[in-house]
């Protein structure tokens, strides 16, 4: 039985709602990817076993057709291999981040090194880390422009943030969203990210309140809020068990000095949480919202956090993002 099949059965149980299917692209589908580097080449491991390649059919084209030539730099050079062990990528469609992570300092002879690369590919930034440094050849921030239906938006990212994988679903699930909402006035919006759903979403809802603890994501919403002149976006620095305790009114945050709780009238909670699903305090929040949306990427909890907030499933919608893995996203709103 395949993935989508065992859902489906497992979901049966709980509703008679069918849901709408989204297949990916095999190959060629991932704005984002992270590979080892060893032996002078990229690693990954695949049923414990270590693989070793010079490319990779499954990032977006850019990433692809950029792996063997920068892999070729690398191993030009002595100092940019000496304690490498991991290489990652992102992709606007256009333009390419290539992170290179070691276990080492990175001294002036890897900048020279690593600006040699860059010069050498168009469209190229680099960034060495290493522990407790950052050394940016070019620059950080990556801009995403996304189009559903007749709207388009641009949203930064870095290498420091989530962001949705699948080059090819993630504008399928924005208008998934779009298309189920009924009589929408404001957001509350957990695990934000950098706004991948939050910015979309804005012109849908009158206003929308997002909430992330992560401050390289609040950081990067904040310039994309201002770069697409939205006004109806505030945001703040917030864990999910601390937005539940600032709506609850239990304790006064200096992170929301500037913000009226009391002036939202929300008709909407989403939440897109972690492999690990939804806390408890964010199940006894939810409950205060008679729509809910939820973005899942671990359909184990889904099913586990659907039995404990106890709702109807008015639509739902399986997203395979990680085509020839067992993982799929489950978006779904519930009454």
């Amino acid at each position: 039985m395949n993935k989508l099949s065992k859902f489906c059965n497992e979901l049966s149980n709980y509703t008679d709602i069918r849901p709408e299917i989204y297949l990916s692209p095999a190959t060629g589908y991932r704005a984002r990817a992270e590979f080892g580097f060893s032996k002078h080449s990229y690693t990954m491991v695949e049923d414990k076993q270590k693989i070793f390649m010079d490319n990779s059919s499954i990032p977006h084209p850019c990433i692809q057709q950029l792996m063997p030539k920068l892999l070729s730099k690398i191993n030009e050079s002595e100092v940019l291999q000496k304690k490498l062990f991991q290489i990652n990528f992102r992709t606007s469609g256009t333009k390419v981040l290539a992170t290179l992570i070691y276990h080492k300092r990175l001294e002036e002879d890897w900048i020279l090194a690593a600006k040699d690369i860059q010069d050498n590919f168009k469209n190229l930034s680099v960034i060495g880390r290493s522990k407790k440094q950052k050394v940016l050849i070019g620059k950080e921030d990556l801009e995403v422009i996304c189009n559903y239906d007749n709207t388009s938006f641009k949203i930064l990212q870095n290498d420091l943030v989530f962001f949705q994988p699948n080059f090819y679903l993630y504008s399928l699930m924005i208008r998934f969203i779009t298309k189920q909402l009924k009589n929408p006035k404001d957001l509350l919006e957990l695990y934000c990210g950098c706004g991948g759903f939050t910015l979309p979403l804005a012109s849908k809802f009158n206003n929308v309140f997002a909430t992330e603890n992560n401050r390289h994501s609040i950081k990067l919403l904040k310039e994309s809020i201002k770069l697409n002149d939205l006004f109806n976006i505030e945001t703040a620095r917030l864990s999910d068990d601390e937005t539940a305790s600032a709506l609850a009114n239990e304790r006064p945050f200096r992170r929301l000095e500037n913000i009226d709780m009391q002036s939202y009238e929300f008709s909407h909670i989403l939440v897109d949480p972690p492999r690990a699903g939804l806390s408890a305090e964010t199940i006894k929040l939810s409950k205060q919202f008679k729509n809910m949306i939820y973005i899942s990427c671990n359909p184990e909890t889904f099913i586990r956090d659907m039995v404990k907030v106890d709702r109807k499933i008015e639509s739902i919608g399986i997203f395979d993002q990680f085509a020839n893995t067992q993982h799929i996203e489950v978006v779904a709103l519930l009454k």
